[in-house]
C-alpha cells in the first residue's frame, strides 16, 4: 500500500528511518519530516530532498506518523497533534517504554497505534525493530510499520506484554557488546598489544562470530564448543568467566533493564 509518511522528531533514529526508506526506493514526494530548529530543517531538506513541515501539517496530511521524540516530550506532542489528527491515520511510536494505551487515551478515538522498539544499529541498516500492535491496530497497520522499518534491519512482532523484555535484550543490547569490547580491549593492552591492534582483533572476532550465529543455524553452545579444545586456552578463559559469575551477572543486568523499562512505562500509563 502506498502511504505518505511523516517522521516527527528527526534525530538519529528518525533520520536513520528516513534515509533507509529513501534507499529502499521510497519517493521523497511520499516522505516528510519535522524539526525544531531551522538549521536542522534546512540540513534535512538539503540532504534528503524531503519536505520539512510543522507537526500540525504532518498530522493533517500524512497517512502514517512516526513519533520519534523523547519519551518525556511525547505528552506535549500528542496534545499538539490530537485536534488535527483524523481517526484513519496510523501512529507509530518509537519511544522507549511508552505503552500504546498512553497514545490511545490522548488521541482521537479509534486511531491505530503501533509500538516499535528499534535499536541503534538501524543507523547502519543492521537494526532490530520490535513491533507490537495497539488495541485498534490491524494486520494492515503492522505490515505498513514493517515496510518502514525493514529497510534498516530486521523486524520482529511480539505481544506488547513482551516489549519490556525485548527492550532489555535488543533495545539496550548493543551497549552490552560495546561494554564487552571495551573490557576486552583493555585486557588486550594488559596482555601487551597496542590499543588499535587489540581493537581490530576484537571487532573482527565479534563480526565473524555474529555472522556465524546468524548464518550457520547452529546453537551457540555448539559454536562455542568448536573453539574449546580440551585443556586449551579457551576453556581456561571460560573457567574464569564462570568463576566470576559472568553468566549470572548478565541475567541480573537484563532483569534490571527490563524492570527499568517497566518503571518508565508506568510513568506514562
Amino acid at each position: 500500500m502506498q502511504q505518505r509518511v511523516a517522521v516527527l522528531g528527526t534525530g538519529k533514529i528518525g533520520e536513520a528511518l528516513l534515509s533507509g526508506m529513501i534507499r529502499a526506493g521510497w519517493s521523497t514526494d511520499d516522505l516528510m519530516c519535522t524539526a525544531r530548529r531551522a538549521e536542522r530543517a534546512e540540513a534535512l531538506r538539503t540532504r534528503y530532498g524531503v519536505e520539512v513541515v510543522s507537526n500540525i501539517e504532518a498530522a493533517k496530511t500524512a497517512d502514517t506518523l512516526i513519533l520519534a521524540v523523547k519519551p518525556q516530550d511525547m505528552s506535549t506532542l500528542l496534545e499538539e497533534l490530537s485536534p488535527h489528527l483524523p481517526a484513519d491515520r496510523l501512529v507509530i511510536s518509537a519511544a522507549a517504554g511508552v505503552p500504546t494505551v498512553f497514545f490511545e487515551e490522548r488521541l482521537p478515538a479509534g486511531v491505530p497505534v503501533v509500538r516499535v522498539m528499534p535499536n541503534t544499529p538501524v543507523l547502519v541498516d543492521e537494526g532490530m525493530s520490535v513491533i507490537s500492535a495497539g488495541s485498534h491496530a490491524t494486520e494492515d497497520h503492522l505490515l505498513r510499520a514493517e515496510a518502514i522499518f525493514k529497510p534498516v534491519g530486521k523486524t520482529l512482532r511480539v505481544p506488547e506484554s513482551q516489549q519490556d523484555a525485548a527492550t532489555a535484550l535488543s533495545g539496550s543490547g548493543p551497549a552490552y557488546f560495546y561494554y564487552l569490547v571495551e573490557a576486552m580491549t583493555d585486557a588486550g593492552i594488559l596482555l601487551g598489544l597496542p590499543r588499535d591492534k587489540a581493537h581490530d582483533l576484537i571487532v573482527q572476532a565479534a563480526i565473524g562470530a555474529a555472522v556465524m550465529l546468524r548464518d550457520s543455524g547452529e546453537h551457540p553452545v555448539k559454536l562455542r564448543e568448536a573453539v574449546t579444545s580440551p585443556a586449551g586456552t579457551t576453556i581456561s578463559a571460560i573457567r574464569e568467566l564462570e568463576k566470576h559469575g559472568v553468566r549470572a551477572a548478565l541475567i541480573a543486568a537484563l532483569e534490571a533493564a527490563r524492570d527499568r523499562s517497566r518503571e518508565l512505562g508506568s510513568g506514562h500509563s
